[in-house]
C-alpha cells in the first residue's frame, strides 16, 4: 500500500503543492528515492485549498512554523550556517509579538525592543502566509512539518548550491537534482518554475520525514508556547 506525501511552497497566486506516492511501511525499497513518483501538482489561492484534495498523510511546508515569545529561532540560525552561498534564503524569524504589529515600521521597532536587532523587510513580507500556515496547522488533522528547499537541494547535491534559483543555470541544476531523485516535475502554468521546483524539493524532504531519514535542525529543537518543536527538517 502506498503513502502520499506533499510538499508546499508559497507562490504569487497562493500556494503550489507537489504530491508524491511512496511505498507503504514494510514495502521493499521504501527508503530508496528511485521509488518516488510525482502523483500530482496543484495550485490554489489558499493553503487549505491546495491541500484539500491532496490526500497526504504527511505535509512539509516551506514556511516558518512555530514562534518564540522572545529571542531568535535556533532553527533559522542552524540552517543559515549550513547553506553557505544560499544562507540569505533563510530569514531570521523574530518573536510572536513582532508579527502582531500592524505595520513594518512598528514591527521593526518591536523587534529591536525584544531582540536588539531589526527585522528585514523580506521577512516581514512573509507575514500573511506565515499567519495562514499557523492557522492551518491548528485546524488540520495531519502532521505538518517545516522544511526548506535549499537544504533539500544541498543534501541532494552533497553541498550548498552555488547558483541561485533565479538564474537559468540554477533552475537547470535544481531540475537535474530532482530528476536524479526520481522526480520529473511538470511545468505548472499557474506557478513560476522556481516555486514548483521548491515545492518538489519540499516533497522530497517530506518523504525523508515520512521514512525516518530526515535531518532535524537544530538537533535539540526549541519549543513554542504550546510545547511543539520549532525545527526545520530536510
Amino acid at each position: 500500500m502506498s503513502v502520499r506525501v506533499t510538499g508546499v511552497d508559497a507562490c504569487r497566486r497562493g500556494w503550489v503543492a507537489v504530491s508524491l506516492e511512496v511505498p507503504g511501511p514494510g514495502a521493499a525499497g521504501l527508503d530508496g528515492p528511485g521509488h518516488l513518483q510525482v502523483a500530482g501538482v496543484r495550485v490554489h489561492e489558499s493553503l487549505a485549498g491546495v491541500l484539500g484534495g491532496a490526500g497526504a498523510s504527511v505535509v512539509g511546508i516551506d514556511m516558518p512554523l512555530g514562534l518564540l515569545e522572545s529571542g531568535w529561532r535556533e532553527a533559522d540560525r542552524a540552517a543559515r550556517g549550513l547553506l553557505g552561498p544560499r544562507r540569505s534564503s533563510v530569514f531570521a524569524i523574530p518573536p510572536r509579538a513582532v508579527w502582531a504589529q500592524a505595520s513594518y515600521q512598528a514591527a521593526n521597532r518591536r523587534c529591536r525592543e525584544l531582540t536588539g536587532q531589526g527585522l528585514s523587510i523580506q521577512a516581514w513580507g512573509l507575514r500573511a502566509k506565515l499567519a495562514e500556515a499557523g492557522r492551518y496547522r491548528e485546524a488540520c488533522g495531519h502532521p505538518l512539518y517545516e522544511v526548506h528547499p535549499e537544504l533539500a537541494f544541498g543534501a541532494m547535491a552533497g553541498a550548498p548550491l552555488a547558483c541561485s534559483k533565479h538564474t537559468e543555470a540554477g533552475r537547470g541544476l535544481r531540475r537535474e537534482l530532482l530528476a536524479r531523485a526520481g522526480l520529473a516535475v511538470p511545468r505548472v502554468p499557474l506557478a513560476p518554475v522556481t516555486d514548483a521546483l521548491d515545492a518538489a524539493a519540499a516533497a522530497w524532504s517530506t518523504w525523508r520525514i515520512a521514512t525516518g531519514q530526515a535531518v532535524t535542525l537544530p538537533g535539540r529543537p526549541q519549543r513554542d508556547r504550546h510545547g511543539r518543536e520549532i525545527a526545520i527538517r530536510y
